[in-house]
């Protein structure tokens, strides 16, 4: 029988990517879709220190083990996503680092979605060319 650790959880969406986050007790472990982050994201310096933003500003990078369960989008959205969650997760955990995180806008989703494409257009703005003849 497994014993269930307690964890906390997070949710965090950006465009069509929605990530799930359960932040443990632990020695700063990141799994993404049971793989580990380095591996997820391809080595991609630039991702991975992203992702490790939310624990990074407060300074817990050593104190959590980082669980993710991530779908839809594309690898940048993803990224951004779980940022959210994280940082959701970790005010929930200690709402004392909440004005940090807040601060450095971590708490924040972008809002911004893909236009859909209108009737008569090539895309959702894009027009066909002018012929003058």
């Amino acid at each position: 029988m497994a014993i269930k650790a307690k964890y906390t959880y997070g949710l965090g969406r950006r465009k069509s990517a929605t990530a799930r986050v359960r932040l443990l007790k632990g020695k700063g472990e990141i799994t993404i879709n049971g793989k580990t982050a380095e591996e997820y994201l391809s080595g991609n310096k630039t991702l991975l220190a992203e992702v490790t933003d939310p624990l990074a500003l407060v300074g817990k990078q050593k104190e959590y083990d980082v669980s993710v369960k991530v779908d839809g989008g594309g690898l940048a959205g993803q990224v951004d996503a779980i940022k959210l969650a994280i940082s959701k997760a970790v005010t929930t955990e200690a709402s004392d680092l909440r004005p940090v995180l807040k601060k450095a806008g971590l708490l924040k989703r972008d809002p911004r979605e893909k236009e859909r494409k209108k009737y008569g257009l090539r895309s959702a703005r894009k027009k066909e060319q002018f012929s003058k003849r």
